[in-house]
């Protein structure tokens, strides 16, 4: 019922989106001397191009109109102009080439909403890079790319093995075990500790999390960027906010106890580390500081949720994708087998498991987790590609275009590991390979959630065979990615058959 009577404000907020701003339609021509714009499908007025996209998966149409208009076009989200940027080659140009043109956060009223700029994701300016410039020393500091936290992945992967062998063989959602397992890995940064999967509060956190990035892609809530006076009918808008003060609160408790035991000589993890500077900022009476119990909070929730959502969906999608695909799964099983065998799987066996590091890669690319990576904005006038495109434009890099771009990949929509093997079955990089985006925005956890994706996959791997659930044949796998603003699969079952 909640869903309908949403759909149904959706609906009505076009009506009215039509009715208010009749009077405010966005003039389109190119500003003179500028020279031209981007190419823009024909538009309604005022409702832009809001009627020819599905707003619960509006990549799928942006990337069906990168095929008429090119790898740099217009739309229009109702009044609002956007710039879209299709295929590896343009995206990589405006990123990578143009990174300072490029590179700012787009701060929609959702985004402003969440953490009123400040924090790591949804900030810019000083914030920004000094909050960024913190969280990846401190991240480095407590174990990303060391010895050190793929120890606590190791153990880890332990936990979540004892979670799957409960069930005895018999299918399982896997969604949660896999939630709380990744989770704990960021939480061991974050907060000096992993906890139990049974603890209420470390639970109700991480599932929270994932609700929150699944309603942020809601069709109502990209209406409420377009309409932000839409927002007290907007029942999804007052879950989520009511979500994340719950969130936040949280954070603020955890912080809180934690600060009555700190010892800024010896820090636990990242909260202890930003109290440490913020009591240090404080002695120095700096009162500009970005080191405040609101970017505390913000900076935290951005870790957390980064390093819980993305990454579990990624082992969930792998896990499916092994029972879909079996042949795959055994080429995996007799590599781990005849380079690993019993022993457990360390960071440096990559190397050595090609095959198996290019259907980790593989599933990356298909699982297409964001698909518009998160909106950007220009920071100044510039001219790419031959179009004028104004300071203040929101910016989307189609990521999904990238990981599919026919002039790149062999199959492009097909589960083919090969794309990252070479004709001795040796692994090989690929340029457009681009999950984690690129230039100034790109995922500061990026090393991180690459070696737990290795570690949790070939240790599961070399444990279990994934298997659909009795009477399901693996046509009947739905490869279908959830809706949300990242893409986890359908909600679905599996086996966890150990293996002899």
């Amino acid at each position: 019922m909640i869903f309908l009577l949403d759909g149904i404000l959706v609906q009505w907020g076009l009506v009215l989106l039509c009715v208010v701003f009749v009077c405010l339609s966005v003039n389109s021509s190119s500003k003179a001397g500028h020279g031209k714009e981007p190419p823009s499908p024909t538009r309604l007025p005022l409702l832009g191009n809001l009627l020819q996209l599905d707003l619960n998966r509006p990549y799928e149409g942006l990337c069906e109109l990168s095929k008429k208009h090119g790898s740099v076009f217009t739309v229009h989200f109702g009044p609002k102009k956007v710039v879209v940027l299709a295929g590896y080659k343009t995206v990589k140009e405006a990123l990578v080439n143009h990174a300072e043109e490029f590179g700012d956060r787009d701060i929609t009223p959702l985004f402003h909403d969440i953490n009123k700029g400040d924090g790591i994701i949804l900030s810019n300016g000083e914030c920004w890079k000094e909050m960024r410039r913190f969280a990846l020393s401190k991240l480095r500091d407590f174990g990303m790319g060391k010895k050190a936290i793929e120890l606590k992945i190791q153990e880890e992967v332990q936990y979540l093995i004892e979670v799957f062998e409960q069930h005895n063989g018999a299918a399982f959602d896997t969604s949660r075990p896999v939630s709380y397992a990744v989770s704990n890995i960021i939480c061991s940064i974050v907060y000096g500790q992993r906890f139990d999967y049974a603890d209420p509060r470390f639970k109700a956190q991480v599932d929270r999390a994932n609700d929150i990035v699944s309603i942020m892609g809601y069709a109502s809530i990209q209406i409420y960027n377009i309409c932000p006076w839409l927002r007290p009918v907007l029942w999804y808008w007052r879950v989520l906010m009511n979500k994340l003060n719950q969130d936040f609160d949280e954070i603020r408790q955890f912080s809180r106890g934690l600060k009555e035991t700190l010892n800024p000589e010896r820090c636990r993890g990242f909260i202890d580390a930003f109290l440490s500077r913020m009591i240090s900022v404080e002695a120095l009476g700096q009162k500009d500081s970005q080191f405040h119990e609101d970017n505390l909070v913000y900076c935290v929730d951005n870790l957390f949720a980064a390093g819980t959502d993305t990454t579990g969906a990624t082992m969930r999608w792998a896990l499916l994708l092994m029972a879909k695909y079996p042949l795959v799964q055994e080429r995996v099983h007799e590599e781990l087998d005849r380079v690993i065998g019993a022993r457990v799987a360390a960071a440096e066996d990559r190397r050595s498991l090609p095959y198996t590091d290019a259907v980790i890669h593989e599933i990356q690319r298909v699982a297409n987790i964001v698909p518009m990576s998160i909106p950007h904005v220009t920071s100044c006038d510039v001219t790419f590609q031959g179009y004028f495109i104004e300071k203040g434009t929101s910016v989307i890099p189609l990521l999904t275009s990238v990981l599919r771009d026919e002039e790149e990949w062999e199959r492009p929509c097909s589960f083919y590991p090969e794309h990252f093997l070479d004709d001795k079955g040796q692994f090989v990089k690929r340029d457009a390979f681009l999950p984690f985006s690129a230039g100034r925005r790109v995922c500061l956890g990026e090393g991180l959630a690459r070696m737990e994706l290795f570690l949790f996959f070939t240790t599961l791997l070399q444990r279990f065979r994934f298997a659909p659930p009795a009477g399901v044949s693996e046509e009947q796998l739905d490869l279908t990615p959830a809706v949300g603003f990242t893409l986890p699969p359908s909600p679905h079952k599996l086996c966890a058959i150990l293996r002899s």
